[in-house]
């Protein structure tokens, strides 16, 4: 792959990846309600969860989309209903337990849960499908995909980090259970939020 190329790769996962989304929003609030630790299983499943979606898409799976348009229709319903359940999740999140008695008693995202929620994450689709068709070689499909898979493993793993220590830090000002419990409303309306370009646009959302 061409400098310049590569260059103008990487410069799109970075900008995609950490800028706010579903991701970045619910690893931020993982970070505050269950501190880096138990954070730590979601960062890197959304990490092997994206490069799984990266190859996959760069064999072929996007063609489906085109063959069946419905099936994209599918995919926004599920993806702002899923959402929507994260968001009221997030909202009545219990708060952490005082210094000394515990860890939150609520779960947060498994690595298994992680890496499956970018299939029904409009941002992931959007970011892969856009790198896919502005960045592979067309003689080099196979060394195509796998430079973007490490470029965005790369990039995620700042990313991912970025968001869940934002959380952790957060979390040292939301020592009051009122002030948690308006960080988690405000944190789900953000998320609420990223669902109206879902159901508006006609691809998969909005960067």
């Amino acid at each position: 792959m061409p400098i310049q190329l590569l260059l103008a790769l990487t410069a799109f996962a970075f900008i995609t990846s950490i800028t706010p989304g579903p991701n970045n929003l619910l690893l931020m609030a993982s970070g505050t309600n269950f501190g880096l630790k138990r954070t730590l299983p979601h960062m890197s499943g959304i990490i092997v969860g994206l490069a799984i979606m990266i190859v996959l898409v760069g064999l072929g799976l996007a063609r489906v989309f085109e063959a069946f348009p419905v099936a994209l229709v599918a995919l926004k319903t599920v993806s702002a209903l899923y959402l929507l359940y994260l968001a009221w999740k997030i909202a009545n999140a219990a708060p952490p337990p005082a210094a000394g008695q515990g860890e939150a008693t609520g779960k947060p995202f498994s690595f298994i849960q992680a890496a499956a929620f970018q299939w029904v994450n409009p941002k992931a689709w959007a970011m892969v499908l856009t790198a896919i068709s502005a960045y592979t070689l067309p003689d080099h499909p196979f060394v195509s995909v796998a430079i973007m898979v490490t470029v965005f493993a790369m990039v995620g793993l700042v990313s991912t980090s970025t968001w869940a220590v934002l959380g952790t830090q957060v979390r040292r000002f939301l020592n009051r259970p009122a002030r948690l419990r308006a960080f988690n409303i405000t944190a789900a309306l953000l998320l609420l939020a990223t669902i109206w370009p879902i159901l508006t646009s006609g691809g998969l959302g909005a960067h």
